[in-house]
C-alpha cells in the first residue's frame, strides 16, 4: 500500500489552492461512483442434481412423503442398541473432534467481515537522524479502513459460510458414520454370538454322532470310512467355531472404541438376542432423503467456498482502496540527554494499492479459481450420482435379502417339523439315536442359515439409511460443550 509518511519534525504540508479542491473532490466522487458500480459479485452456479424422478428399486405404487430419519435404528427392536447409540453420540471422540472444528468455524464466521471494518493500531518507533546528531522516539496511532469493493464483501461471506457449512456437514457425517458403525458392530456381535451357540451345538451333536458310530464300528455295524468321515466333520465344525469367536472379540473391541472407552462392557460378551428387522419393509422412498446425505452437503459447501475464493481473486485484480489516518508524537533526544517534545502530527487520506504489473499473477489466480469452481460443481454432481447409486443398490439388496430371510425361515420351520417327528420316532424306538443326531445337526444348520440371513438383512438396512444420510437430525445433542 502506498501511504504518506511524515518525518517526526516535518511540518504539515501547505494547503492546495482553493480552485484545485472542487476539481479534486469532483474527480474523487466520480471515481467512487464508477468503483461502486463494479461492486457486484458473480451469481452462484445453479446446482441441478441429477436425481431420478422415481427410485428404480423402490416398491411400486408408493407415495413419496417427507423424509424423517430420526431413530431409524429403533426398527431393529433392541433397547440395548438404542442405549449404545445414545452413549456413543455423547462420548465418541471423532464426533467430539468434528464438534470442536465446528466451534472454531463458527467463531471465525462471526468475524469474516472484520478485515473490511476500520482498524486502529498503536505503535512506537525510534528514528535516528541521518546526520547522527539527534535521535527521535515516535509514538502514535494509525487507523485504516479498506473498502470491500468489487464484490469482496459478498465473496468473503461466501467463503466463510462455505467453510462453516463444510464443518457442519462434517459433524453430521461423523454422526452418520458413528450410528451406522455402532449398529453394524452390534448386529455382528449379537449375530456372531448366536452363530457360536449354534456351531457349538453342531459340534456337540457331531461329537455324539462320532461316539455312536465308534460303538457301531466295535459291533461291526459301521465301516471305518464312515467313522473317519464323522471325525472330519467334527474337525471342520471345531474350526468353523473360531470365526464367530473372532468376530465377537473384534466387534466388542470396536464398540469400545466407538464409545470412547478402552475396554468393552462385560455385558456385551454375554450372549443376547439377535437384533431383527422383523416385518419391517420399505414403504416409502422419497428422493429428498438424499438431501440429508453428508457427502452431498459437503460438496455443496465446497461449491460455495470455491465461489467465494473466485470472487476474492477477481476483486484482487482491481485496486484496493481504503481510507487511512494517523496521529504521531515525537521526542527529540539530544546528545546532552535532554528531551525536546515536538507537536503532534496528524494526517489523513486515501490508501490505494494499484496492481500495475505482476506478470499476470492475479489474473492467472482468478482463472485458476474459476476452474476450481467448475471442478467443485462437477464434484457436487458426482456426489449426488454416488448417493443415488448407493441408495438404489441398498434398496435392491434389502428387497432381495427380505425374500432370502423369509425362505430360510420357511426352510428352518420345515426342518424343525422333521426334527420333532424324528424325536417322536426315537422315543417310540422306531428310529436310532444316530438318525436323531443327524436331524439335530440339520436343524442347527437351518437355524444357522436363518441367523446369517437376518444379519445380512439387518446390515443391508444399515447400509440403506447410511446411503440416505440417516443419522439423527441436526437437533440431536452434540457432546458436552458444543455451542
Amino acid at each position: 500500500m502506498f501511504q504518506r509518511r511524515n518525518h517526526p519534525e516535518q511540518s504539515n504540508m501547505e494547503a492546495a489552492p482553493s480552485r484545485i479542491r472542487p476539481l479534486f473532490a469532483s474527480g474523487l466522487i466520480a471515481w467512487g461512483l464508477v468503483t461502486l458500480a463494479g461492486c457486484s459479485v458473480a451469481p452462484l452456479p445453479d446446482l441441478k442434481p441429477p436425481v431420478p424422478e422415481t427410485w428404480r428399486n423402490a416398491p411400486a405404487g408408493v407415495a413419496p412423503p417427507s423424509a424423517d430419519l430420526r431413530g431409524w435404528w429403533q426398527a431393529l427392536g433392541d433397547p440395548e442398541l438404542n442405549a449404545l447409540i445414545d452413549r456413543a453420540l455423547q462420548s465418541n471422540l471423532e464426533v467430539a473432534q468434528a464438534a470442536e472444528r465446528m466451534r472454531a468455524a463458527r467463531i471465525l464466521n462471526r468475524h469474516s467481515h472484520d478485515p473490511y471494518l476500520p482498524s486502529l493500531h498503536g505503535r512506537t518507533n525510534d528514528v535516528i537522524d541521518p546526520d547522527t546528531t539527534a535521535s527521535y522516539f515516535v509514538a502514535g496511532f494509525d487507523a485504516v479502513w479498506e473498502l470491500p469493493l468489487f464484490g469482496a464483501w459478498q465473496s468473503t461471506k461466501r467463503l466463510s459460510q462455505g467453510q462453516l457449512d463444510g464443518v457442519n456437514a462434517a459433524v453430521r457425517g461423523a454422526q452418520v458414520s458413528l450410528v451406522a458403525e455402532v449398529t453394524r458392530r452390534w448386529v455382528e456381535l449379537r449375530s456372531a454370538q448366536q452363530q457360536a451357540r449354534l456351531l457349538t451345538a453342531i459340534r456337540d451333536s457331531l461329537r455324539e454322532k462320532l461316539r455312536l458310530l465308534k460303538v457301531r464300528q466295535e459291533l461291526g455295524l459301521a465301516p471305518p470310512a464312515e467313522v473317519a468321515r464323522a471325525q472330519a466333520e467334527l474337525s471342520h465344525a471345531q474350526a468353523a467355531l473360531s470365526e464367530p469367536l473372532q468376530t465377537i472379540n473384534s466387534s466388542a473391541q470396536q464398540l469400545a472404541v466407538l464409545l470412547g472407552q478402552p475396554e468393552p462392557d462385560p455385558q456385551w460378551l454375554q450372549p443376547g438376542e439377535q437384533p431383527r428387522l422383523g416385518d419391517w419393509q420399505l414403504t416409502s422412498a422419497p428422493a429428498d432423503m438424499l438431501r440429508a446425505r453428508p457427502e452431498i452437503a459437503t460438496a455443496e459447501a465446497d461449491v460455495l467456498r470455491a465461489a467465494g475464493e473466485l470472487g476474492i481473486s477477481r476483486a484482487d485484480i482491481y485496486p484496493h482502496i481504503g481510507i487511512g489516518s494517523s496521529v504521531q508524537w515525537s521526542a527529540n533526544i539530544a546528545a546532552n540527554h535532554k528531551v525536546h517534545t515536538g507537536e503532534a502530527i496528524y494526517s489523513t487520506g486515501p490508501i490505494i494499492d494499484v496492481p500495475l504489473f505482476d506478470w499476470g499473477q492475479r489474473v492467472a489466480n482468478a482463472h485458476a479459481k474459476d476452474h476450481e469452481l467448475k471442478a467443485a460443481v462437477l464434484a457436487y454432481r458426482q456426489a449426488v450420482l454416488q448417493g443415488v447409486a448407493e441408495a438404489e443398490t441398498a434398496m435392491g439388496d434389502l428387497a432381495q435379502l427380505r425374500d432370502r430371510e423369509q425362505a430360510t425361515v420357511q426352510a428352518a420351520e420345515a426342518v424343525q417339523t422333521n426334527l420333532n417327528a424324528q424325536r417322536k420316532r426315537t422315543e417310540l424306538k422306531l428310529s436310532s439315536p444316530l438318525e436323531l443326531q443327524d436331524s439335530l445337526i440339520e436343524g442347527h444348520k437351518a437355524a444357522l442359515d436363518v441367523v446369517s440371513a437376518v444379519a445380512a438383512r439387518d446390515l443391508a438396512y444399515v447400509a440403506l439409511y447410511k446411503a440416505l444420510g440417516g443419522a439423527p437430525m441436526p437437533n440431536t445433542p452434540l457432546p458436552e460443550g458444543t455451542n
